[in-house]
This record gives C-alpha cells, structure tokens and sequence, in this order.
C-alpha cells in the first residue's frame, strides 16, 4: 500500500445509529471505503442490537451498552479473521444495527371470509380483524432470513408477511380456544390469546416475537348471518315445527300487507295476505280448541270423569308440503342435519294418514 493510499483512506472511531425515522428494523451503517479503527467505540443504545458481519458470516451479536472495539471484544471476528491477540491494525466489516423496540398498532384482517370448523354449526365463514404488536428479538435469525444486506429494512415491507401469518392460524386458533361461533363475541380476549399462541412459533422462526395480539370484531357474511338469525329465531321459540309456522306467519303478515298497501301487491299479493290470514286463523283457532279442551278437562277432573282426549289438527296436503319445502331448504343451508331433517319429515307424513 502506498503512502498515499494510506493518507486517503479513512478510518471510523465512533459507530452508533440514532433512529431518526419510525418503523425501521434494520440499519446498516455506512462503511464504503472505510476501515474500522482498532479500539474505536461502538454504542449500543436501549431498545437497540449490533451485529458484526465478516465477508457474508455473522460474526459478533452486541445488546445495549458502550464497548470498546479489541480482539477481547470481538472474539467471533477474531477467529474468523485469524487475528491474533497484539493485532491492533484498522479492519473492515459491515455493521448492522437491529430495533428491538416494540412494533405497535399493526393491523390484522381478513380480506375474504375464512372457513373454520365449528362445535355448532359445523363449517363456518367469518370475518375477524384486530390488532397486533412485535419486536426483533434474535438479529441474527431477522438478519439472515430477512433483512439480508439491504441499507435498511422497514415494518412496511415486513407487514405483508405477518399479516398473512396471523391470518393462516385463526382455524388454528379457534380449534385451540374451543370457543363455539356464538360465543365468539363475548370472549374476545381468550380468542385472541389462542390466536397469539397459535401464531408464535411462525413469528419465532423470523427471530421475532408476537408481543400481543387484539380481537376487535369477528362477524359472518351477510348472507350466513341471515341463516344464523333465522336459526337463533327457530331457538328462541322452540323446536315446535306449529310454533315455527306461528313466528313465520306472524313475520310474514305485516310485510305483505305493506306491499299491498302501496298498490304493489295486484292479485298475488292478495292471495299471499289472504293465505297468510287464514294460516294464522287456522293457528288461533287450534289454540282456541286446545283452550277449551283445558277447561273441559279441568272441569271434568274435579267430577272424578275420565279427560277429554284433545283432537289432533288434521293438515291438507299442500301445507304438508310447504313445511317439507321449507325443511329441506333449511337442510340445505345446513341449518338442519340429515336426522332432524328425517325426524321433522315422518312427523309430517304421519300427519298425512
């Protein structure tokens, strides 16, 4: 090396990064045409990691705190570059310097809804999103699956990835949490804890840790949270398939008597109110018969008389049908399963003879 080579070159005492910009988690510091000055000072701030990299080769992994660049201080780069311990000449090496401060208010969310296997209602669509946080905690695992030799490496161009690794565990999730769909809503924080632990071993092969992870809202498709209201309505006023027809007449009536109002319905509409009307008659009057089949008995009772056996409601053929139309469709949705289908079906047939 000739002396004005030697007078050209420039030498670096002092190495430490200032993060001057939010969401980087990696820096390399600048070191074209520069060596490193033996004993020269390296900081290391909180929330802060350096690594030392040798031709391609992770060398020395330096936490927070002040350090003074010797073979003592770098027992790695020592080795590998065969230095031996009155070495005190100037030395390359890239730099790189690591953020482990928390990654907070990362968005998670399911663009299209997400098939998950459900205690109730066997497979289900749903739609969930939240929020998650993360912090670098092996820089030597991130540098070498992820940020590589890049000058600087961000959150944005790493949140792509995470997000779809917190969304490939939600059917992971559930089945941990053995949360039901319906339960779901109400227990938010223990959903997002199975999801939390279903996703870390993901996030731990990056050299990263899920610090935590937030459930703000899951919900279903429109179209599935219609079936489902319906369901929870069919619940609500028991298995009873006259009920059912009650609660449905009773739904139907104001609708259709709405669109006639307004000159809408012509003689389908009034057909459909005037069927609807004489569906509820039909119900009030059975209620009725059963009221006085009541009475009669109680009656009878005090006078020691054997009761009065109530006459079942015969049904025409075509509401027959109608319910077993309606039957299948909820089977079809999958509201029903092939049993309850079969059971609701002989009822009605039996109805028939």
């Amino acid at each position: 090396m000739g002396l004005m080579d030697f007078i050209k070159k420039q030498f670096i005492d002092i190495i430490q990064w200032t993060e001057d910009d939010n969401g980087v988690l990696a820096y390399r510091f600048p070191m074209q045409d520069f060596e490193i000055q033996y004993g020269a000072s390296l900081t290391v701030r909180e929330s802060q990691m350096a690594v030392f990299v040798n031709e391609g080769k992770v060398a020395d992994v330096f936490g927070p705190g002040m350090y003074k660049l010797t073979t003592q201080t770098l027992p790695v780069l020592t080795y590998l570059k065969n230095w031996d311990k009155l070495f005190e000449s100037p030395f390359k090496s890239d730099v790189y310097f690591f953020s482990t401060r928390q990654q907070v208010d990362q968005r998670w969310g399911t663009t299209q809804p997400v098939t998950i296997r459900d205690k109730d209602f066997g497979a289900v669509r749903l739609r969930a999103f939240g929020n998650y946080s993360y912090r670098v905690v092996d820089p030597k695992k991130f540098h070498t699956e992820i940020s590589g030799t890049r000058e600087r490496y961000t959150v944005t161009e790493l949140d792509g990835q995470l997000r779809g690794l917190m969304l490939q565990h939600i059917s992971d999730a559930v089945a941990q949490s053995g949360i039901p769909f319906l339960d779901l809503a109400a227990n938010q924080v223990e959903f997002a804890k199975a999801l939390q632990e279903a996703t870390q071993p993901a996030f731990d092969a990056l050299g990263l840790r899920l610090e935590m992870v937030t459930l703000q809202n899951v919900s279903l498709p429109e179209e599935l949270q219609k079936i489902l209201d319906q369901k929870i309505g069919m619940g609500m006023i028991g298995q009873n398939m006259g009920q059912f027809m009650q609660y449905q007449t009773a739904q139907a009536i104001p609708k259709l008597a709405e669109g006639v109002g307004s000159g809408g319905g012509g003689v389908a509409g009034d057909a459909m109110v005037l069927g609807a009307g004489l569906a509820l008659g039909q119900t009030m009057a059975q209620q009725l018969q059963q009221g006085l089949t009541g009475a009669n008995q109680a009656a009878q009772g005090t006078q020691g008389a054997q009761p009065v056996q109530p006459q079942p409601v015969s049904q025409s053929a075509d509401e027959v049908l109608l319910l077993l139309e309606k039957l299948g469709d909820l089977k079809a949705k999958g509201i029903l399963t092939d049993e309850e289908f079969a059971a609701k079906k002989a009822e009605l047939l039996k109805k028939l003879s």
